[in-house]
């Protein structure tokens, strides 16, 4: 089965073939610009940009989108999460950690499935982690340089893309597959 992903993000695409196409799923991307609202949860954003991508092609598509969610700072960037990285970015987000004991985080990634002329469904898969003291290593980018995964000892950015990437849990899509498996 085919899926569709709307984005123009290279690494949700190589990061959806790596978790999806294992489970008997061909992943296919179409590069657009979608509206993304300004709302309290990612699953919200990722609904909305889904329901619009499927309306505008007028096919089933995935939207994925994913929020940074600090603990001390009640849950921040949040929804906003592009926003903080091209205004305060890793730099701004260590300035407000600086004396903060608890350093708790978690990425949310919410994958919407919307059905041409249907309401989407999401699934959400939660990495936890927390936020190092400084900026560390040489891959990926903006948050993997401070985002340290639960069960390591180095931020994503100590880690190539093959392992960075499966440092991600991969709930949301294991539940998608299952999905698309169980309806259609």
């Amino acid at each position: 089965m085919k899926i569709t992903l709307v984005t123009e993000n290279w690494a949700k695409v190589k990061s959806a073939k790596m978790k999806l196409e294992p489970l008997g799923f061909e992943v296919d991307n179409v590069k657009i610009d979608t509206i993304e609202i300004q709302a309290d949860t990612v699953q919200e954003v990722a609904k909305y940009s889904a329901k619009w991508a499927s309306d505008k092609l007028k096919t089933n598509v995935v939207k994925n989108d994913t929020g940074l969610m600090i603990e001390a700072l009640n849950g921040f960037p949040s929804s906003y999460t592009h926003y903080a990285q091209n205004t305060i970015g890793e730099d701004g987000i260590l300035k407000l950690m600086k004396g903060i004991e608890n350093r708790k985080a978690k990425f949310v990634e919410a994958l919407a499935y919307c059905e041409y002329g249907k309401d989407p469904v999401v699934f959400t898969s939660e990495t936890e982690g927390i936020i190092a003291k400084e900026k560390q290593g040489k891959y990926g980018w903006s948050w993997d340089f401070i985002f340290i995964p639960k069960g390591e000892t180095k931020t994503l950015g100590c880690f190539p893309d093959d392992v960075r990437f499966n440092l991600w849990n991969s709930t949301g899509y294991k539940q998608l597959a299952e999905y698309l498996k169980n309806t259609h």
